[in-house]
């Protein structure tokens, strides 16, 4: 059933309150890369729209980064961390095996309070994030969540392998959610899919149960990402334009009453093609993979807080949030900022 503007009302809202992001300082470009395998810039920027990525040195981790984010987003929300009733991290990269990254970013916040969990979903973590928090605050049951991606990616990247080295960053976004009776404003709604019958497309396989620690590897690249380039290629522009397109249609909303389409960036000309399917004009979608390279579930937040920064979306503005990840997974949220 579709949903008319007057049915986004409901006695309580999840609305962002205050955004914030958090990357290395340490940066490696595509001459740089072109140093290490057989690459250049030209190459990479033709294929990717990638021209600088952000690493970790060896001693930031991903609390670190989700912490830093976490930090500014809680300062634009003109909150403290003992205000926070829920902490979600969206992360592939954790602090440890156990406990969770949200742990630590909870112990660094003094949020004495808050439940908190990580969210396993790659590329489309802080999605999903942003839909279970959304539950919780219009239920009524926490006031104050945090979300947050953050992602250390450069730290299983096999640099040997020229195909996909050249394509990740490091990186943290986060945002504060509120529960609060504001009339239509906030999240409109939230959807959240998967294939696993598609995990190979996308994984890093060691060193969980599959294949732990305890035993030598079969292949030692089993500690890295693999990706199958064309096959995630398809499918993301596939699912992306699918959930969009059903999103606002649920919504009874359409292309043209969006503000800004705030996609995943795993690859510019995915976005491109996605964008050009749903006939968006090139001003409605937020592209700065150029500067970051892909930081999976960091993507959308570090890209929402930089259009904030920048002025490009405004209190009121209807955005779209969509990612697709590994697992295969994907989602979107639609927003009245």
């Amino acid at each position: 059933m579709h949903k008319s503007p007057d049915d986004w009302t409901a006695p309580y809202r999840a609305v962002i309150k205050g955004c914030g992001s958090f990357v290395p300082a340490k940066v490696l470009t595509n001459d740089d890369l072109a140093k290490m395998v057989d690459t250049s810039d030209e190459w990479i920027t033709g294929r990717t729209g990638i021209k600088v990525r952000h690493i970790t040195t060896d001693n930031e981790s991903t609390a670190f980064l989700a912490t830093e984010a976490a930090k500014r987003a809680l300062t634009d929300a003109n909150i403290t961390g003992g205000d926070l009733d829920l902490i979600i991290v969206a992360t592939i990269t954790p602090e440890m095996v156990f406990p969770s990254t949200a742990c630590f970013v909870q112990s660094a916040l003094q949020a004495k309070k808050a439940c908190v969990f990580d969210v396993t979903a790659a590329c489309s973590g802080f999605i999903y994030g942003i839909g279970i928090a959304q539950q919780f605050l219009e239920s009524g049951r926490y006031k104050n969540a945090l979300v947050v991606g953050a992602e250390t990616l450069t730290k299983i990247t096999d640099w040997s392998d020229r195909t996909s080295c050249i394509l990740f960053g490091d990186g943290a976004g986060a945002v504060v959610l509120e529960s609060c009776g504001d009339g239509r404003r906030g999240i409109i709604y939230s959807t959240m899919s998967a294939d696993g019958d598609s995990w190979q497309s996308l994984n890093c396989q060691a060193y969980g149960s599959r294949h732990p620690a305890c035993k030598e590897l079969d292949d030692p690249k089993k500690i890295y990402m693999e990706i199958r380039g064309r096959e995630v290629y398809q499918q993301a522009v596939r699912r992306m334009v699918e959930t969009v397109t059903s999103s606002l249609d649920y919504c009874n909303l359409t292309t043209d009453d969006i503000k800004m389409l705030i996609s995943h960036q795993m690859n510019a000309r995915i976005i491109e093609s996605a964008a050009k399917r749903l006939k968006l004009p090139t001003e409605k979608v937020y592209i700065n993979i150029d500067r970051y390279g892909n930081t999976s579930s960091a993507s959308v937040p570090i890209a929402f807080d930089e259009c904030v920064k920048k002025g490009k979306i405004k209190r009121g503005d209807i955005i779209v949030f969509v990612a697709f990840g590994a697992g295969l997974t994907w989602g979107a949220n639609v927003i009245q900022y």
